[in-house]
Formats: C-alpha cells, structure tokens, sequence
C-alpha cells in the first residue's frame, strides 16, 4: 500500500551532500610523550580532575594528538572522559567529539552526549560531518553502535535531514538497526519539510531494518498521507496498522480528522469522530476542536457553535479558549463581529480568560470592516486585561486605517508600536505603502520606500509589487520600470509576484513586445513564469483584439505544463469581441466544455457585453436569464452592460427592470455601509467600468438611485455635489432618483430646486418628475400646492398617468374627502386614462373607512363590470370593513369570492383565531367561513 501512495525515489544515499569526500582523520601522533600520557590518564582515572588540569598548564599543552590518545585510555570511564574533553583550549577536533560519543552512548550517558552534539552542530561556520570519524572509532573501540543513533536523532532534530539521511543508508550497511524513536524524528522532519516521498520510503526502510513502528509513528505517517492530501491513503494505513497490531492511538486519528477538515470534509472527519468509542478511544476537547476548525474553514459558523454546545453538554470535558477562539476568529473573518462578541462575552461569563489570539482576531475583523474606533477601543481593552498586545495586533490596526485611507492615524499606531519596545516590520511597512498608493500617493509611497531602505528593511515581494503596481494605476508606467530596474539592481524583485506586476503593468498600456520580452528574461534569470504570467500576456493580447498572439501564449503556456484555465478563456471571448470575430466565440465555449470548464460569471459577462456591443440584444438578455437560472448572480458590469444597451435601444422600461434588480441585490460597493466612502467607491466603479464613461455613468447613476431607494439623501446629494465637480454631467434619471428621494424625505425645497436645476441644464422634467414631486407634496398635507402642480402639467406639455390620478385620490380619500377623490376618477376617464386596481381599492379603502359600505360593495361590481380585477388587499379593505361593522354574512360572501378567484392565503390558515378573533361564535366553534389574516 504504502508503495502505492508514494512518489518512487532513488535510493536514500543519493540525498547525501559530500560527506564521504570529507578526508579521514589522522591517528594519534605516534610521537605523542608516552610519560605525559600515562600521567594524565592516571590523574583522570583517580578522578583527580585539578591535577590534571594543573599537570597540562604546567607541562605542556593538551594537542588533539594527545587528546585523541588520552581519550582513547579512558575510554571506559566517562566522567574522566568528559573532564579530559573540557581541559582542550580550543574547540576539539571532529575525531575528539566521535570518541566522547561513544564513549557516552556507551555509558548510556544520553543527556550528555545529546548537549555534545548539539554543541556541534550549532557551531558556526557548520563542522563537517560526523559520521565518517564516528565509523573510524566504532571500529577502534568496538562500541557503541548507539552513538549511530543518538547522532541520527540530533541531525533529524536540528533539521539536518540530508545528513540523517546518510546516517540512516550506513546504519544499515554497518548491520545497526536504527531506533523507533530515532526513526520518527526523522520521519515527523520529514513530514514538516512537505516530503511524502522520502516519508514513505524512510518508513520501508526501517521496516526492512526490523525496526517495528510504535503508535507515534503511526501518527507521523498518518499526518504525513493528510500533508500530501492523500487522506485515503492515511485512513487505510490506520486500518492496516490496527490489523497488524499495532496502536493506533488519539493522535493519529486527529491528524487523519484533520486532513478531512483540509479538504472541506468536515462532515466525514466527524465521522471519525463518532467512530471514535467503538475502538476504546474517547474523543477530547481537541477531537472537537478540529471540528470547530473544520466547520469554520467551510464557512459553517452555526454547526462550529453548535460543537461548542457538545462539548459543554459532555460532563467528561471541559470547553477551553482554543476551542472559543477557533469559532471567534470564523465569525471575525466573515464580518459577523456581533456574533463575536457575543462569544467573547460568553467565555468571560464562564470563566475563560480572552486570550491574545481571540483578542487580535477581534480588532482584525473590525479593521476588516473599516470599524476603526472599535477596533482601537480593543487596543485599549487588551491592555486593560494585562495582556500584551503583539506585533499583530498593532499590524492589523495600521492595515485597518490605511485600507480607510487615515494615513495620520496609522503611523501613530507606528509610533506607538516603537515606544511599547516593537519593531516596524516588512508587514508594517507593507500596509503603509499599500496605504499611500490606494490614495494616489506616489511621491510618499516613495519616500516611505527610501526610508524603509535607509532603516535596512528589505522590501519583499508584496512591498516592491505594491509600489510598482501604484505607479502603473497612477499612470506613471515608465517611472515605475525605471524603479524597477533600480531594484533589480539592488539584487531585489527578482520574484514571480514582481515580474507579474511589472507585465501586467506593460500590458495594461498595449506594450506587448516588452512584455515578451521579459517573460524571456524570466526564464534567464531562473525565476520561471507561472501560469498568472501567461494568462497575463494573453490577456494583454485580447485587450488589443491580437487573438494570433493570445492563442500562440496559450499555446506556448500548455506546452509548459500548464492547462488554461477559466479565466484564460473568458479573456479570449472578450478579445473575440474586440477583434470583431464573434463568429468563433462559441467554437471558444465548445472548447471550455471539452476540457470541463464551466462558465462563470465574468465568462457570462464577456458575452453579455460583447453581444450588447454588437446590438444582438435578446441573445445577451437571454444569457441574462440562463446564469440566473443557473444560480450565478448577474454583477455591476453585466447589469451596466445591459442598461447601456436597453437605453441606445430606446427600451427605457426593461432598462429600469434591471436597475431595480441591480440595486434590489445590493450589487454597490459598500453601499450599505454606515458611512459612505465616496473616493473608495469611485475607484471600484472606475475599476468595473474600465474606462468607459458611458457605464461609469450608468453605475453612478444606479449608485445614486441605490441610495435614494434605502432613504440615505444626505449620502445622495453629497455624492452628486461631489460627482459634479469632477466633470459628471446629470441626466434625467439621475435628477428623477433625487427628486424622488427628497420628495420622499420630506425635503421638498430641495426637489423643487433640482427640478429648476434640470429645467436651467436644458433637461425637460418627464412625468416621473412630477409624479415625485405631487407624492412629495401629498405625503407632507400640502394637497392644495400638490392639485396646483397637478393642473399646469398641461401646460407644460404633460399628460399625467394613473400613478398621478392615484396619488391624488389617495390623498383626498386619506383627508375624508370622498367626493373629490370621486371627481378625480371621473376626470381621470375623460382624460382615456383606464382606472386600475389600485385606483378602485384606494377609493374602496376610502368609502370603508367612513362607513359607506354599500357603496364600497356597488363600486366593486363596477370594478369587476370593468374588466379591473380586485386583488387580495381590495377584498381585505371591504372585510376589515365589515368586521368594524359586525356584519359576518357579508365578510362570508366575499371569502366565497376570494376563494373563487384564488386570493385565499391558505398557508396562514392556522392562524386565523389568533388574527380574527370576531369570526367564532361564543362557543369557540370557529364560523362557517374561516378569517385569513
């Protein structure tokens, strides 16, 4: 099996680095003074360690030869041993450290002999290998061949793993059996280094050596299967384990429950989890952690929380903050900083102490959010507890108000990060930079990019990818390669990340030769493209409508062992569209089915935009309903697209239909957000519109209309206020969104105003405009100014409609007076303006209000005469009439007519006591027709 699972490797001494070509120690100077040695020997072997010492300080010096020979007659004694080793003046020699070593193993002496080797191989500059002298004394001393070992053991756990390698290929060849705990050293080292391979054939290898495997190692291969993704592979090699015998202990069920949650499966680590009892394990806080953990990854929050209440359910265990913090830090990722605190809250009133780690997941949700006053005020609250905020914590709060755009406040956090004993790191400086180039400010970035260098900060990739990548969006191309040729040499940026967005930088200004040409000198400088770099170049292509270009990088790019993805794909079909070859775009899609690549989004998109582009606007809308049907939410850019289209087509009406889904889906940036960040959405519209000032209008348009529609009219006017000043010429949908919201609002001096403003920009007020006004005046009483406006609409050379007739009738039915809003429905016939259901029910909700229920009922019938279809609210009104008079007979009638036409709610029909209580009788039995409510 575990052949199966594993990548096939060369024979281990393949990994080995030159040890052997290290030469071999010289003997012991045959010239050695035979009188010095005996008398050191014997003071040593009496324990006579001061008159040793003094022996060597008054005689003469102790020389490696002498050490070596001395070593070698005291070889049974190790304290004599030791004290000799300590005497030399220098560091001694390899052969010195070989003979001690075994010496020590001999003895059992481990602790010594592991703090020797440790000793050596900390030393710098690194001594050569050991090995190769420890074989040379094993065959002058005959012992021990556990000093192979314990140096196997001290390479694996220094992280030496190439030398334990060599150690373990020539344990065997010298017929010495490595121990179990040596061997999961190396093993666990392994498994850390990301080695699969290696991990399986060590394992072989040491079965082969009749090493048997213990439960830790069990657990170490378990965990190193769950690395690799294999997590099959592990669950059967527990399985095979348990069959042979061997323990299988908590552990190694944690690794394999943990490889599941890796991958997303919770559900099945769970089941492991449950399986647990039946082969006498019992689950810990920790098994239950991992589910925690598992659920978060998945975004699960309510299942995490729900593990928490299991564990406080279980009277054998005991919640702790690992567990608390794992579900606090999944709610802090997704926002959900309520249900955080709410947690926290929790641990505090249980006992658990809010540790650091929950404490920073804490400010860096709110700094995520861009709730910055929380996030400080969490500062203030750690150092209250007694903790010590970290270098995370201060990180995230510069991140948190550069992401805002407050420069001044995030170097103060600097400051304060320095006096509490902090040093500003590359992270710091990160966030800084990416601070001054989200504002457009370059000059700073720049200086801050010199000081960082000054202070011998070296900028890693992120650094230098989000200077350059500042300068191109500034449009400051040319500056940005010359900063990075400066860079590059400076010995710096030669990264992947760097180079591509240096090429994204170049394709975005049409450069593609240049573009190429350092794709080129990736390769030469041993930094090899990724498939980012290709899809890059590609993209660059289809911008400029050279598809020979793109399809030859694609190319280029499968023959290097990278497949196209989706994104591939979706910048074909845009260049197809800008190349004018839309006749191949579905050759394109044929091919993504092929290859098993659906489309998404911005594929559906690219096709949307390319076809509204090309006029064909039913297959576009039609490409609008099959990715909504297929469950993928249409986005700013499709939406714009289509309203683009809708508006040059003169297809006003399903133009609106979109922009009131688009603004129903809260598709705006941070539209919803307690304070509006006017400059933050303005380069994410910029972004989406990419450059075309037709749609950036739309956007603005629906952004404006977005906020009108939630009633923040403060937040509209000042956006459009700001908007003008930056050149953005109003149309007549943005002045009807804001003549509705401030009508609305009750700010009718303001609409009044922006209606002379349109009239003073030559736009003409539609009926839209007036009908906003009329409402405005309607809903603050003034219906005199309200019946004024609406009688010089004539004149003005419009004709009103039924929306403003009802809210005029509405009006006077809602004022009790019944006989104008009468006279209105009348004039509002002779003007061939069709009553609608919504004029009947308004003035059927008037005539019920005020008693007249006869005529409520004649006027129904004439409703229905009509061909006016009344609506579940139009017979509601006539029932809650009838109920405020008592008359069950009538409110029976019309449940016989509801029932008729389909307007019963049946689904509320549990209810109906609770709601109406005036249908049953005395005796509770309910009336013969039920009340739906």
């Amino acid at each position: 099996m575990h052949q199966r699972c594993c990548r096939r490797l060369p024979p281990l001494y393949f990994l080995r680095r030159g040890i052997h070509s290290t030469s071999a120690p010289t003997p012991a100077d045959a010239a050695t003074d035979a009188t010095l040695l005996g008398r050191l020997t014997r003071l040593l072997l009496l324990h006579r360690f001061s008159a040793a010492a003094s022996l060597l300080s008054s005689s003469a010096p102790l020389t490696p030869a002498l050490l070596h020979a001395a070593l070698r007659r005291v070889r049974l004694d190790p304290d004599a041993a030791l004290h000799l080793f300590r005497l030399a003046p220098s560091r001694p020699s390899l052969l010195a450290h070989a003979q001690l070593l075994h010496i020590l193993a001999r003895a059992r002496r481990s602790a010594d002999a592991r703090t020797l080797l440790a000793s050596l191989l900390s030393a710098r500059p690194p001594a050569p290998p050991l090995f190769p002298h420890l074989v040379e004394v094993y065959k002058d001393f005959t012992f021990s061949a556990a000093s192979f070992d314990l140096l196997l053991r001290a390479l694996a756990n220094a992280g030496h793993l190439d030398g334990a390698l060599q150690v373990f290929d020539e344990m065997r060849k010298l017929g010495c059996r490595p121990t179990v705990r040596s061997c999961n050293s190396m093993l666990n080292r392994l498994t850390q280094a990301g080695d699969l391979g290696t991990v399986v054939a060590v394992f072989e290898q040491m079965q082969h050596a009749g090493t048997l495997p213990d439960e830790f190692t069990v657990a170490v291969m378990a965990k190193a299967y769950c690395r690799d993704k294999a997590v099959a592979h592990a669950a059967e090699f527990l399985e095979e384990m348990k069959n042979m015998g061997v323990e299988v202990n908590l552990v190694a069920y944690h690794a394999l429950m943990n490889g599941y949650c890796e991958l997303g499966r919770t559900e099945d680590a769970r089941r492991v989890l449950e399986s647990l009892p039946s082969i006498g394990l019992s689950p810990n806080v920790v098994t239950y952690t991992l589910l925690v953990k598992g659920y978060c990854k998945e975004e699960k929050m309510e299942e995490a929380e729900g593990v928490i209440r299991e564990i406080m359910k279980n009277k054998q265990l005991a919640v702790d903050e690992v567990a608390y913090g794992a579900v606090i830090n999944g709610y802090c990722q997704r926002g959900r900083m309520e249900d955080a605190t709410r947690l926290q809250n929790e641990m505090i009133n249980i006992g658990l102490q809010v540790n650091l780690f929950v404490y920073n997941s804490i400010i860096n949700g709110y700094c995520k959010l861009g709730r910055m006053v929380e996030a400080h005020k969490i500062l203030h609250e750690i150092e209250d507890a007694g903790v010590r905020p970290d270098t995370y914590s201060y990180n995230s709060l510069v991140d948190g108000y550069c992401r805002k755009g407050l420069m001044t406040k995030a170097f103060e956090i600097c400051d304060m990060m320095v006096r509490n004993g902090f040093t500003v790191t590359i992270l710091t400086y990160n966030a800084l930079l990416k601070g001054f180039c989200s504002l457009g400010s370059i000059d700073h970035a720049l200086r801050l990019w010199f000081l960082m260098l000054k202070r011998g900060v070296a900028p890693n990739e992120i650094s230098c990818s989000t200077l350059f990548d500042g300068f191109i969006k500034a449009g400051k191309t040319e500056k940005a390669l010359n900063l990075w040729k400066e860079t590059l040499a400076r010995g710096l940026a030669k990264n992947i990340t760097t180079f591509n967005t240096v090429i994204n930088g170049l394709c975005k200004i049409g450069r593609m030769p240049e573009a190429e040409e350092l794709l080129g000198r990736m390769k030469e400088w041993r930094c090899p493209p990724d498939s980012i770099t290709y899809r890059t170049i590609a993209s660059g292509y289809c911008r400029t409508g050279d598809m020979v270009g793109a399809i030859r990088i694609m190319n280029e790019m499968e023959g290097v062992g990278f497949a196209p993805s989706i994104e591939m794909f979706n910048s074909l079909i845009t260049g197809l569209f800008i190349a004018k070859q839309c006749g191949k775009v579905d050759d394109i899609l044929s091919e993504m089915s092929t290859r098993g690549l659906s489309p998404n989004t911005v594929t559906y998109g690219a096709l949307i935009a390319g076809w509204c582009k090309e006029g064909d606007l039913d297959k576009a809308y039609n490409l609008y309903f099959e990715m909504s049907g297929k469950g993928l939410t249409p986005n700013l850019f499709i939406c714009s697209s289509l309203v683009s289209c809708f508006y040059r087509k003169g297809k006003v009406d399903e133009a609106n239909l979109v922009l009131q889904k688009l603004v129903d889906t809260d598709m705006i940036p941070d539209i919803s957000a307690t304070r509006l960040e006017i400059g933050k959405l303005a380069n994410a519209l910029d972004t989406v519109a990419g450059g075309n000032l037709r749609s950036a209008k739309i956007m603005w348009n629906i952004v404006i209309f977005g906020l009108c529609k939630l009633g923040r009219i403060e937040d509209a006017k000042n956006m459009f206020a700001d908007l003008k000043g930056k050149g953005f010429v109003a149309d007549n949908f943005t002045y009807s969104s804001l003549i509705h919201g401030c009508s609305t609002s009750g700010f009718l001096d303001v609409a009044f105003g922006l209606r002379d403003e349109m009239l003073s920009v030559g736009l003409t007020p539609n009926i839209i405009t007036y009908n906003s006004l009329i409402y405005g005046l309607c809903k603050s009483g003034e219906i005199s100014r309200a019946v004024s406006l609406f009688r010089k609409l004539q004149s003005k050379g419009i004709s009103p409609n039924a929306i403003t007739y009802n809210t005029l009738i509405d009006k006077y039915c809602k004022d009790g007076h019944i006989t104008e809003a009468f006279k209105l429905k009348q004039r509002m016939i002779e003007d061939g303006i069709k009553p609608t259901v919504f004029t009947y029910s308004i003035l059927i909700h008037g005539l019920c209000i005020h008693g007249y229920m006869e005529e409520a009922i004649k006027l129904l019938d004439q409703m229905i005469e009509n061909n006016v279809h009344p609506n579940y609210v139009t017979y509601w009104t006539l029932i809650q009439g009838y109920i405020r008079c008592g008359n069950m007979k009538e409110i029976s009638k019309l449940y016989d007519e509801m029932h008729i036409r389909g307007l019963l709610p049946t689904h509320m029909a549990g209810d109906v006591k609770q709601a109406c209580p005036v249908a049953y009788n005395q005796n509770g039995k309910a009336c013969h027709m039920k009340m739906y409510c």
